[in-house]
């Protein structure tokens, strides 16, 4: 989490640090002059007086994400450990500490979104894509306003890792168990995810943002093409405004938690055209320019720096198959894509994300025998999410755990509208449904079976 009162101190500490004078340069000849011997003895101080600030600062960072054993070890640790305001702040995080309850992990909702609708002008302009977009899309504005209400109503956002995790057992042999999320009494844990960060092909000039990049404070933010050809950089998607928000909100991330983010590998991940479909003399003949392990490449980087930023990254297959019916063959051949073609970007993923909410076993606990479930355990998945729209739904296994996600998109809030169903309440516990529903959107949002 970047701190921005700190990096705005930033040169004038560099200044002090590197004997830098703003007043002129040193006098060289007479380099012990008293007057000059005492403006080092006070920049010194200075630079003493800022370090100080700065692990205070770095410390109440972490105290506001309920990382109060992180705070207190870094301060303990400082060359400032006995310092009157060092002591004071370290008695405070204890004191917090103390005020903690633990969450219970099977109370744990999850929440996920698509692609988020930058421009609604030209994702509802009537064209053929416009349905799919209304049914499962959410608009930047929907967005920021569930945020907005979420955190005024006290949820925390955690790691799918942070509500159980596999371990090794006194037996020696690896063992899933309960996390211990500790909060402030009211707090409220819960998990959000992303599907399909790939930005495909088809939905360019529809008001999405276009690619991923590193942006030059060093965190992934988006790309996002106009019709004109030029190119905007800026907090275009889900993962830079929900950045932007926690830099203002930093109690809305339990130790740094962010989302989980969901790849597909047909299109390629983040923007860039990583499958190998694109490694053609065809392809390359009809797109001068086109580098293809560049492509890899800065996908590769993307995919490090949302890790190093508190991201968790997923599969969500290779080709957005439904993972519970097609044939065992074709979950195979899929899976052996993401591995070959994704996996090798992102790093090892322990997470899959189901399309379509479908999923290898019904509501009881997983048949760990079964095929489906021995393949994916064997390609290294542990967490399995399915959608469902209960307010609550964790399963923790022996070696496993799932959970059901809440699409919070055009059709489920539409059809949660008071006007649209009044019996209907699926959403009640995270927002007013009447208050987010962006107005703009083309009603009635067509139902998924139309």
């Amino acid at each position: 989490m970047r701190n921005k009162s700190l990096e705005a101190r930033g040169a004038s500490i560099a200044e002090v640090l590197t004997g830098a004078n703003p007043s002129g340069p040193a006098d060289s000849d007479n380099p012990g002059i008293a007057g000059e011997s005492s403006s080092e003895e006070s920049s010194s101080a200075d630079a003493d007086s800022e370090s100080l600030e700065s692990y205070l600062s770095r410390a109440g960072l972490l105290a506001a994400g309920y990382d109060y054993d992180g705070a207190i070890a870094m301060l303990s640790e400082s060359p400032y450990a006995s310092d009157e305001q060092v002591t004071a702040a370290i008695a405070g995080y204890e004191e917090n500490k103390t005020a903690l309850v633990r969450a219970d992990p099977k109370k744990v909702t999850h929440v996920f979104f698509h692609s988020l609708i930058i421009d609604t002008s030209k994702a509802f302009d009537g064209d053929s894509r416009e349905k799919g977009y209304n049914q499962v899309m959410t608009t930047k504005d929907e967005f920021m306003k569930i945020l907005q209400s979420m955190y005024d109503r006290g949820f925390v956002l955690v790691r799918l890792h942070d509500v159980a995790y596999e371990t090794t057992g006194e037996d020696g042999n690896p063992h899933f168990v309960e996390g211990n999320i500790m909060l402030p009494p009211g707090k409220q844990p819960f998990v959000m995810s992303q599907d399909d960060v790939c930005y495909y092909e088809y939905m360019e000039k529809d008001g999405f943002a276009t690619k991923m990049i590193i942006g030059e404070d060093g965190r992934p933010t988006n790309e996002m093409k106009l019709d004109d050809g030029s190119v905007l950089v800026g907090s275009y998607d889900l993962v830079p405004l929900l950045q932007d928000f926690i830099d203002e909100h930093p109690d809305f991330s339990y130790k740094g938690a962010k989302a989980v983010i969901a790849f597909t590998g047909y299109n390629g991940i983040l923007g860039y055209r990583t499958a190998a479909s694109y490694n053609t003399d065809e392809y390359k003949a009809n797109h001068p320019g086109f580098d293809y392990e560049k492509e890899r490449e800065e996908a590769a980087k993307v995919a490090e720096c949302l890790k190093e930023n508190g991201f968790e990254l997923a599969s969500h297959s290779w080709g957005h198959r439904n993972m519970g019916t097609i044939s065992m063959e074709h979950f195979r051949a899929d899976t052996d894509k993401w591995e070959a073609e994704v996996e090798t970007l992102t790093g090892p993923c322990d997470i899959i994300l189901f399309p379509f909410g479908s999923d290898i076993g019904g509501w009881k606990p997983y048949d760990t025998s079964s095929e489906r479930y021995q393949y994916l355990h064997s390609k290294g998945f542990r967490y399995f999410c399915n959608v469902d729209s209960s307010q609550y739904w964790v399963q923790i296994g022996d070696d496993y755990m799932r959970q059901g996600r809440r699409n919070l998109d055009g059709f489920r809030m539409y059809y949660d509208l008071p006007e649209t169903n009044p019996t209907k309440d699926h959403l009640s516990d995270l927002f007013d449904v009447s208050e987010v529903f962006d107005r703009r959107r083309p009603t009635p949002v067509p139902k998924m079976s139309e």
